[in-house]
């Protein structure tokens, strides 16, 4: 099967065509496919291939037409997920300001609806105080809208907290949206209640506090701190058993890319890890390249 098509990264030479031909157009490129059979993976208009997967689906016969088209870096797209109380948070300001990823919180979504009074905030609104997840059809098409946004699409994204549920997954991917690397966070339930219940918002400043860990800097902001609605004990062990429900469903769809990090240690520590991830991810996508032109 002949056709053409445009890649960001990589494209299956034609036999027929010399390299160097190939090669003078970075973003487009003509190619030949012959079946997954022979070649052990498909791609459609608009894919890239993951450094991760490509390891595992790639056939020697495959490699040896597979040549790099674009010397450009496809933006990263980053999952990350933990529950209540994790730190997310703190990783995704951490990781948004050294690699420029556009930060999209689900929570945050959902917030502004209940800020907003929408009819859709006040229907969320009621599942979160039961300590119970958002209807998908509610959440997905927001999300959504947000991934197809201009800065999403050129500098990537890192998805926080979304998502959440086996369904939710299954609709991202309906839609286009597999991430690079999913970051699962696991810290001790202990741990995420004792920093649940301590957890107050500067709704001046938005800043995130805790009466232990990260106290306010002066009595002004600590006297106009606030809880949330669903900061208790009670709703966060709700919520904790909400989220051991489905985070394994979850995985299952990212079995391939997943890399679990200890939350329990210090936030730089936690960073540190996840760094580690990203900066691995990123050679091996260089590596990947080189590897693929040299043939």
């Amino acid at each position: 099967m002949a056709c053409s098509a445009s890649f960001p990264a990589v494209a299956v030479a034609n036999p027929n065509q010399p390299r160097a031909s190939n090669l003078s157009k970075p973003l487009t490129s003509q190619f030949s496919l012959a079946s997954s059979r022979d070649f052990g993976f498909t791609l459609r208009s608009g894919e890239t291939l993951n450094p991760y997967r490509l390891r595992k689906s790639l056939t020697p016969n495959a490699l040896s037409s597979v040549i790099v088209a674009s010397a450009k870096p496809e933006p990263l797209k980053i999952m990350i997920s933990g529950a209540p109380a994790s730190g997310k948070g703190t990783q995704c300001e951490l990781i948004t300001k050294k690699y420029q990823l556009v930060h999209i919180a689900a929570g945050d979504l959902l917030r502004a609806e209940i800020a907003r009074g929408s009819d859709n905030g006040r229907r969320a609104k009621e599942y979160m105080e039961k300590g119970q997840l958002v209807p998908d059809e509610i959440a997905v098409m927001m999300v959504k809208e947000r991934l197809l946004k201009p800065d999403s699409k050129e500098n990537g994204w890192l998805l926080d907290g979304y998502p959440r549920s086996f369904s939710q997954a299954s609709a991202l991917k309906e839609f286009g949206f597999e991430p690079d690397l999913f970051i699962l966070l696991e810290v001790s339930e202990d741990i995420l209640v004792e920093r649940v219940v301590g957890r107050r918002l500067d709704p001046v400043t938005g800043k995130i506090y805790h009466l232990k860990y990260s106290p306010p800097e002066t009595e002004e902001i600590a006297a106009r701190l606030t809880q949330r609605f669903d900061d208790t004990e009670e709703k966060v062990k709700l919520r904790l058993q909400t989220h051991h429900q489905n985070v394994e469903a979850v995985l299952s769809m990212y079995e391939d890319i997943t890399v679990k990090i200890n939350g329990n240690v210090s936030k730089e520590e936690v960073f540190a890890q996840i760094d580690r991830e990203l900066k691995n991810l990123i050679e091996q996508r260089k590596a990947t390249s080189g590897s693929l032109a040299a043939y």
